[in-house]
């Protein structure tokens, strides 16, 4: 795992997390990401590929990701996953998809610069 800490355009900070390997496996691997970013680069906002992320982030059922988007809301990190999600079928994915884009905490997007674009938009409008 690589992490990156990047500047947006606006000047808001963000972490990118790239690498080979799934970084996010479970809740406690999700939270040990949160925590690594924070300490290395002092962000608290994250940019991901989708192919980090273990499968059963995506099968709803599994509870793996409520239980990450909740403890990410209450630690105050926003993550925006990047990626292509169209072979995803799933009606309920595609609703939590569709509501958290229209949050300003956790981003599905299909690219890297929309992640940090997205994310950087989020913290301006969290202080107007």
């Amino acid at each position: 795992m690589e992490i990156q800490q990047i500047t947006a355009p606006n000047g808001v900070g963000v972490a990118l997390v790239t690498g080979t390997e799934k970084v996010i496996t479970d809740i406690q691997s999700a939270l040990d990401l949160a925590m690594t970013v924070r300490y290395q680069t002092g962000e608290a906002r994250i940019a991901i590929d989708k192919g980090l992320i273990c499968e059963d982030f995506f099968i709803l059922s599994t509870g793996v990701a409520g239980e990450i988007l909740q403890r990410y809301i209450n630690y105050h990190v926003k993550m925006a996953i990047y990626g292509d999600f169209s072979r995803y079928t799933s009606k309920p994915l595609h609703d939590f998809i569709y509501e958290s884009n229209q949050g300003r905490d956790f981003f599905f997007v299909p690219t890297q610069e929309e992640a940090i674009e997205r994310l950087a938009e989020a913290e301006q409008g969290a202080h107007i």
